[in-house]
């Protein structure tokens, strides 16, 4: 272990989740097992090895679909509020595990601990919402036409769900999905992030742990890990008629176009190109903040990270030289130390895209306000730190137009009404989240309006970063329309149904057809 790690307790936490030098990276809840290569998990942190993950074959694979599919007949079985009270177990141990696991989160993937806290507790907020909807999975009634008749509506389990997770959100994302569809009585398949492939596995863990001890039917909750080939045998599989799949856009098409040939179902949840809108109403002290932890939070690998602040020319200069200044107090440096704000990239190809992006918006006519680069030395020794960085722009750049997972955040200025701040936030082809930072009402409910804020999250008043479990999460256009988490997200994870019973003796025809034998 390194002096980080041993400093911050890395091995303890390892140890208490479970976790050993070399891990397999298969399981269906019961059985772990994995014959392919290994994949080693580097820390961004400080470059040290955390672990090694075997990584699983197609053979590997094909036991763990069949034995979810055997598992799912018997879990769907089982009433809802039984499978609610397994996942409330599962959610006490979150409780339980939750500094380890967040440490490990901080250090596997480089956010902040506070961050790693945070996203630990957005699994224990959903398994709270899933308990509750164990016992809420309503259907409609309506009534018949034909007398004697009754007709209704219901949900039953879809059957396995493929889960594939990005790096950023190692833990999260996959609580949101799965959470849900074992309540709904659906089996899971996880495929995680093979750059966070350790953090998988604990979280497996803990999940088989708790089936086991339940007498829960063998492979409802699976684990594969590897590239996206790995990928690509769900995608690809009939057997699955959901794919759950969070990550770039460019693998939203690839996954959403697989999947579609089979006439599967996805849910996708891809790139965003978030604004915030600042008018002349704004607070201008609740706007820099709201910016700054949405452009530098996570070091600018959210997918509702802030790239684009769009600021009324009366109030420009004046938000400007506010977030400048701001910039200046961001604290750099070993996430799991609660006195820095900002962590490292993923690893050193997300470094090469953030230098990347800023060579291009200064090539494409922007100026760098506040300068970017790698920062060297002593507590950087992973190449993987960067300094957060403005630049102002226009939003017809080719680079403002695309989605770039860093610390990079554009200064953009509108004159005139709100429709032309509403043009420029809507005009990119992602749609996730937005914001507005205004005191007038009417602006505020304009940018709600039908007519505002094409994105399928919009904020007044607080910034495009973050959201909270009850509400379903998710965004339009090239985002790809997905809905998790919160609200009637769950019916995705469901087949419906409709059904007519006739209680009478007679079988009248609808529309007074005669068909008399």
């Amino acid at each position: 272990m390194s002096k980080i790690a041993t400093a911050f307790g890395i091995e303890e936490a390892l140890k208490e989740l479970g976790l050993n030098e070399i891990n397999n990276g298969t399981s269906t809840g019961k059985d772990w097992f994995s014959n392919g290569e290994i994949i080693e998990s580097y820390s961004p942190v400080d470059g040290a090895l955390i672990g090694k993950v075997k990584a699983t074959t197609p053979e590997d694979y094909e036991k763990v679909i069949s034995t979810a599919r055997e598992g799912f007949k018997k879990w769907r079985t089982m009433p809802a509020p039984q499978r609610g009270e397994v996942v409330r177990q599962f959610n006490d141990e979150l409780r339980r595990l939750k500094e380890p696991l967040g440490k490990l989160v901080s250090y596997e993937m480089g956010k902040s601990y506070q961050e790693g806290l945070g996203e630990v507790q957005e699994m224990i907020d959903i398994c709270d919402f899933a308990v509750g909807l164990s016992r809420q999975l309503h259907g409609l009634t309506m009534h018949s036409e034909r007398p004697g008749h009754r007709m209704y509506e219901q949900y039953h389990p879809l059957g396995v769900v493929g889960i594939i997770s990005a790096f950023n959100f190692p833990v999260a994302v996959w609580s949101w999905n799965t959470a849900l569809a074992w309540v709904c009585g659906d089996a899971c398949i996880w495929k995680g992030s093979e750059k966070t492939p350790i953090t998988s596995v604990a979280c497996q863990n803990i999940a088989a742990r708790v089936f086991a001890a339940n007498g829960v039917p063998e492979g409802i909750s699976c684990l594969i890990t590897g590239d996206y080939t790995i990928g690509e045998l769900m995608t690809k599989d009939e057997r699955i008629p959901l794919i759950s799949a969070t990550g770039s856009t460019r693998m939203g098409k690839i996954v959403a176009k697989t999947v579609a040939e089979r006439l599967g179902k996805t849910l996708l949840e891809l790139g965003g190109n978030n604004a915030i809108i600042v008018t002349p109403d704004a607070n201008i002290k609740n706007t820099v903040i709201g910016a700054v932890f949405g452009a530098v939070g996570t070091c600018g690998q959210r997918c509702t990270s802030t790239r684009r602040l769009i600021v009324h020319e009366e109030v420009y200069d004046k938000v400007k030289n506010a977030i400048v200044d701001a910039y200046k107090q961001i604290k750099i440096g070993n996430p799991l130390d609660e006195n820095n704000h900002v962590g490292p990239l993923i690893d050193k190809d997300a470094v090469k895209n953030y230098l990347s992006a800023l060579e291009k918006v200064e090539a494409e006519g922007g100026t760098i306000l506040v300068e970017g680069g790698v920062l060297e030395g002593e507590g950087y020794e992973s190449g993987c730190y960067v300094k957060p960085a403005i630049a102002e722009a226009e939003n017809h750049y080719e680079i403002v137009q695309h989605e770039t997972f860093g610390p990079v955040l554009y200064l953009l200025k509108y004159s005139g009404d709100l429709e032309n701040a509403l043009e420029l936030q809507n005009g990119v082809r992602q749609g996730l989240s937005s914001a507005i930072m205004t005191n007038n009402l009417r602006e505020a409910e304009r940018f709600l309006s039908v007519e505002g804020s094409d994105c399928g999250i919009a904020n007044v008043n607080i910034g495009t970063s973050g959201a909270e479990i009850g509400g379903a999460f998710g965004g339009e256009k090239e985002t790809g329309g997905g809905r998790e988490s919160g609200s009637d997200a769950w019916k995705i994870y469901m087949r419906r149904q409709t059904n007519t019973i006739n209680y009478t003796t007679e079988l009248p025809l609808a529309q007074g057809i005669k068909f008399d034998l």
